[in-house]
């Protein structure tokens, strides 16, 4: 099968079919709410967190996708946002089903539960492979591409005896550490998200481990299907990988890598973070022995994540109110009366390129919680706001 091929030939789906698998109906979207949701999460300058604010505000993303170009002309967007065509939608939903993938939407079975409690998850993942992976507790190994003898050992075998006690492993089936420890684990539970579309693998001499993957594992991904992985989406990936287990070891990073922003993440997500030292004279080990200073936890072999994650199990039963769309709310969303002019002017003069947290924001200039998500999401679908850790924003230059 060649590289640009999809990964397998697996079932197809319409937009009125049901096949999303076993459960009560009321645990799965409709296809149409689904479909609404791709369409919604592909439009420009809308991201996760911009989604789950749309979302919250019109009760539907059928009727998000309606209040965009009003929301981005108020914002000061100099043109129209683009809004993703039913078209381009229809096409991309086609290539997925058709591809033997799926999309599972946050709060469904298959949507890994760790994830979801992540600020802002993505509202919805490509997948191919078995669900019942992201049930699992799982740890994430990350480390450098170009990594010693002795790391891609540590990585075998601390992948091999977690997966032995039941815990599944994540990476970012990048080169080196990520390789080694997909390999390690393809028989006991491993997820690999990656960086771009799942009809895109990178690096290329991974598409043979992908499939091996698809059938035994979990692939998994945020982007379009034939997306191919640009600069800025590798963080973006990072994020998941952190996301999806309760805990990040790093096997190897120098002291600018990505390894290191998957680390913060965890973070930054409440999760734990592991790290193996190595020697100070090799830059590789710059990032992990800087973690240990930092804080994380100083790993020699897999008891000692274990015993740092002794009580730790995925929140099964989570399901985030967004997968309950309110289809009870017809009226049109009225702007002018929801946004006064004075108190949005001075909400917006309260921004600059300096980020600020939005509960600041919001004690500043008077306005209320909600009157501040739509003037952000005004901003954001100009193209004007940053969005930035910790629910901050700030003004674009």
């Amino acid at each position: 099968m060649a590289p640009d091929q999809a990964l397998s030939n697996g079932h197809s789906s319409d937009l009125n079919s049901q096949n999303h698998g076993s459960g009560s109906q009321d645990q799965y979207l409709t296809d149409r709410q689904r479909f609404n949701w791709l369409r919604l999460i592909r439009c420009d300058n809308v991201g996760p967190a911009t989604f789950h604010d749309l979302c919250a505000h019109f009760g539907s993303a059928e009727k998000a996708l309606d209040a965009l170009p009003t929301l981005s002309r108020r914002g000061g967007a100099k043109k129209s946002v683009r809004i993703a065509t039913q078209q381009d939608v229809e096409t991309e939903w086609n290539q997925i089903y058709q591809g033997g993938a799926r999309l599972v939407a946050l709060g469904e079975p298959d949507y890994p539960q760790d994830l979801a409690h992540i600020h802002a998850p993505p509202p919805l993942l490509t997948i191919v492979g078995d669900g019942q992976w992201s049930h699992k507790t799982a740890v994430a190994i990350v480390g450098s591409r170009n990594c010693s003898a002795s790391g891609l050992k540590l990585t075998q075998n601390i992948a091999r005896d977690l997966g032995q006690k039941g815990i599944v492993i994540a990476s970012g089936l990048a080169r080196g550490i990520d390789t080694e420890a997909h390999k390690a684990s393809l028989y006991t539970g491993t997820i690999a998200i990656v960086a771009g579309g799942l009809n895109r693998i990178y690096p290329k001499e991974n598409i043979k481990l992908a499939h091996a993957i698809a059938e035994n594992g979990l692939l998994v991904s945020e982007m379009p299907w034939n997306w191919q992985a640009r600069a800025q989406d590798f963080p973006r990936r990072n994020r998941i990988i952190s996301g999806v287990a309760a805990g990040t070891l790093v096997i190897e990073a120098a002291k600018r890598s990505g390894s290191l922003i998957t680390a913060r993440y965890a973070l930054e997500q409440g999760r734990e973070v592991f790290a193996i030292p190595g020697s100070p004279l090799d830059p590789r080990s710059d990032g992990t022995n800087h973690l240990i200073k930092q804080g994380a936890c100083l790993v020699c072999e897999a008891d000692d994540i274990l015993a740092a994650l002794p009580n730790h199990t995925p929140s099964l039963k989570y399901q985030p109110p967004l997968l309950r769309e309110n289809a009870s709310s017809s009226e049109p969303f009225d702007f002018e009366d929801a946004l006064p002019v004075k108190s949005r002017d001075r909400f917006i003069q309260s921004l600059g390129p300096t980020p600020i947290a939005i509960d600041e924001l919001v004690r500043q200039s008077g306005v209320s919680p909600s009157q501040a998500q739509i003037i952000l999401l005004e901003l954001d679908l100009a193209g004007r706001l940053e969005r930035h850790g910790n629910q901050a924003v700030s003004l674009k230059p």
